[in-house]
């Protein structure tokens, strides 16, 4: 019985992780693999979003649930601000432009957020009804890591039934596979972008603020987190959603069961096979070969 219930430890939290993993990531694929842009402040729309979730909870008295949408909402909102005036003069420009401008960006985020709130890491106040923990019988888990693993899985389907069975999923997918033949069909790309741009934004930001009691909220969270981002995309592959929904919880999993074993180098043994991956399918594990 103790062997089942270290694994069901070991699984049930990498899933939860993957599930925070997953959330933020799917908007930096579908955007990456949309706009053929090097998006590298993504994780700095995760931050944004994450501290006005805990902000208002913590300074403004505002229901868990409610904040999270006024996360999403506020995030967008900057995030298509930020497309519009930045973004969009760097489309066509190189990678290299591309990398540079958004780490740059990073570090303005890190830099601001510092000024305005502070370098401490900012607590989540869960509520009372998330808090301690649920009996599955054989054992007990925490009630918020359940919580998580429910919430990403709904997020997964309801994205999965958005981008298979909407018009404007259609048109997502179609502007992936080909944005010239979708150009060409009367998409408007720019609206697209846009659009994808702030929902892209506002799922990191659930992200952010959903996984602060798990990852903890700082000013350096973007970049300390931006290299698992990448791999989830890298290896779930580009605009795909099941794909990185696999991909995040293979590497949650691995992630928490090796930090649990090798404390000092598990970490390392993902970043390992991240590279060996690429190098036999460069289009990800479950992205379509170009």
């Amino acid at each position: 019985m103790s062997t089942l219930v270290e694994l069901t430890n070991m699984l049930l939290g990498g899933l939860a992780a993957g599930m925070v993993l997953f959330i933020v990531s799917v908007g930096l694929s579908v955007t990456m693999g949309l706009m053929g842009f090097v998006n590298l402040a993504h994780g700095g729309f995760a931050m944004i979003g994450g501290y006005v979730i805990v902000l208002a909870m913590n300074r403004l008295g505002v229901p868990f649930v409610a904040a999270l949408a006024i996360g999403f909402v506020v995030t967008a909102v900057i995030s298509v601000i930020f497309e519009r005036l930045l973004y969009a003069r760097l489309y066509r420009a190189p990678e290299l432009d591309q990398v540079l401008f958004t780490i740059g960006l990073v570090f303005v985020m890190i830099a601001a957020v510092t000024l305005v709130v502070g370098p401490e890491t900012q607590p989540l106040t869960l509520p009372s009804a998330m808090q301690g923990q649920v009996n599955l019988g054989f054992m007990a888990y925490r009630t918020y890591s359940i919580v998580l693993i429910v919430t990403g899985s709904a997020i997964m389907l309801a994205l999965w039934l958005g981008f298979e069975r909407t018009r404007m999923g259609a048109q997502i997918r179609a502007a992936v596979d080909n944005r010239r033949m979708a150009e060409s069909l009367g998409i408007n790309i720019t609206r697209l972008f846009t659009i994808t741009f702030a929902f892209g934004s506002g799922m990191a930001a659930l992200g952010g603020g959903l996984g602060a009691e798990f990852l903890g909220l700082d000013p350096q969270y973007p970049l300390k987190y931006l290299v698992m981002f990448l791999i989830v995309v890298a290896v779930g592959g580009l605009g795909r959603i099941t794909g990185v929904f696999y991909a995040s919880l293979i590497i949650g999993v691995l992630d928490f069961t090796l930090k649990k074993y090798f404390p000092q180098g598990g970490t390392v043994f993902i970043y390992a096979m991240t590279i060996l991956l690429l190098l036999w399918r460069p289009q990800g594990l479950f992205g379509r070969p170009a």
